[in-house]
């Protein structure tokens, strides 16, 4: 804490006390949250390479093996609409903390899940822990940065977010080629305790929290008004269709890439994982296009770069099919920064509402579409995966329209 009081000061006004970019604590509190960014996706997302090994060892088909996943995504989707509140009485960086060192303890624990159910039970025990991560981290960023360094500062939180679900997925898989899917647990469970403590050695404690009492009631007030929002329901609608296709494709690509023609080793297969770095730098690229084409614009340019990789993945040579995940990731996340910065705008004074309620059915959507997404590949493989992934994509885009019209009236008004 004596960096922040050393931190030099213009004025005493509350902006010239937030964090600023080029400062000692700007750069202490960017690395505990990209840890602690690393940490979650890593942690949520490292069973992804793991589920045709636990189809074999539990013998369950892809669509079971998906509930390993799916399972903590529900959960964590509705804790997260309380989370905030949560913070609010207890304090932001004590529940994050709580949230990430849980987490990582509990997915040590499901390395010796002695059964599937026991497995089940310990992963949808993980998505209530992690619920204390994403949306406070969001409001902490909110309220400790200096509007000119809180677009870095996001920025780094999601880079720390691509980057943790990629070495989540990568480490699980590579160690589990060697040693076993428990092994590869329990590195990513190590990973992420040792993360979790260098959250909580480096992130400042909230300078601009006030603790306030849990009140349930008007937190369900200003949700409801935001439901009424049409514009701000579509974009919640774009979250649920973007993180369902993009869990539907990753839960099952292993399976494909595992059989023939292509019949790779659980190594090979992880590689997938590394296209997560092109996340790093569609988020940031394609969010700055937007400010100059417009959200509705970069937003269907997204979702079509989606569409053609998943066709694009339905070729028979490897290369091909990369080149298809690296286009429906890079998509993917372009169009995730470009619908999150939309719904931060549309929200008004009711932002972190807005951003729990967009975060719920971004979650929701990776449940219920990524055990639907192991549905159709055990009844018609890969084109049965593909041919769900363009209906779904479709219905993203023909939400476009309706959004065009409330940005153009957005800027007329502005």
């Amino acid at each position: 804490m004596q960096e922040l009081s050393a931190e030099p000061r213009t004025s005493s006004s509350p902006q010239d006390l937030r964090l600023r970019h080029g400062t000692r604590a700007f750069g202490r509190t960017s690395r505990a949250l990209f840890a602690a960014g690393f940490a979650t996706f890593g942690l949520l997302y490292c069973v992804q390479p793991l589920m045709p090994e636990f189809s074999r060892d539990f013998h369950v088909d892809a669509a079971g093996s998906a509930l390993s996943l799916s399972l903590s995504t529900a959960v964590l989707a509705v804790a997260m609409l309380f989370a905030g509140a949560v913070s609010d009485a207890l304090g932001r960086k004590p529940v994050m903390a709580v949230s990430l060192l849980a987490s990582a303890s509990l997915v040590l624990l499901s390395s010796v899940a002695p059964d599937w159910h026991s497995l089940l039970l310990i992963r949808t025990l993980l998505g209530l822990a992690l619920s204390g991560l994403p949306a406070v981290a969001m409001t902490y960023l909110a309220e400790e940065m200096h509007p000119e360094s809180i677009g870095l500062g996001m920025g780094l939180y999601i880079s720390g977010n691509a980057i943790g679900g990629m070495c989540g997925r990568l480490i699980a898989g590579l160690v589990a080629d060697a040693l076993g899917w428990r092994m590869g647990l329990a590195a990513v469970g190590a990973i992420g305790l040792a993360s979790a403590i260098l959250f909580c050695r480096l992130l400042p404690d909230s300078r601009h929290h006030q603790r306030q009492p849990l009140q349930l009631g008007p937190l369900l007030q200003r949700m409801s008004a935001l439901l009424r929002d049409k514009a701000l329901l579509a974009m919640f609608a774009e979250g649920f269709l973007l993180l369902g296709v993009f869990v539907a494709i990753y839960s099952t690509i292993g399976y494909r890439l595992l059989a023939g023609p292509f019949n790779l080793s659980q190594t090979e297969t992880g590689l997938i994982f590394s296209v997560y770095l092109v996340g790093s730098f569609s988020s940031a690229w394609m969010g700055s296009l937007a400010g100059r084409l417009g959200r509705a614009k970069v937003l269907a340019i997204a979702l079509g770069m989606m569409l053609v990789g998943a066709w694009i993945s339905l070729s028979s040579h490897l290369l091909l099919v990369a080149i298809g995940i690296v286009a429906i990731t890079f998509g993917f996340f372009g169009g995730h920064s470009t619908v999150s910065a939309w719904v931060g705008q549309r929200g008004g004074k009711a932002k972190a509402q807005a951003a729990s309620l967009y975060l719920f059915s971004y979650y929701l959507g990776s449940s219920v579409l990524g055990i639907a997404g192991g549905w159709c590949y055990a009844r018609a493989g890969w084109p049965g995966v593909v041919a769900a992934v363009t209906a779904l994509l479709l219905a993203a885009l023909t939400l476009i329209a309706g959004l065009k019209a409330t940005e153009q009236r957005a800027h007329q008004a502005g």
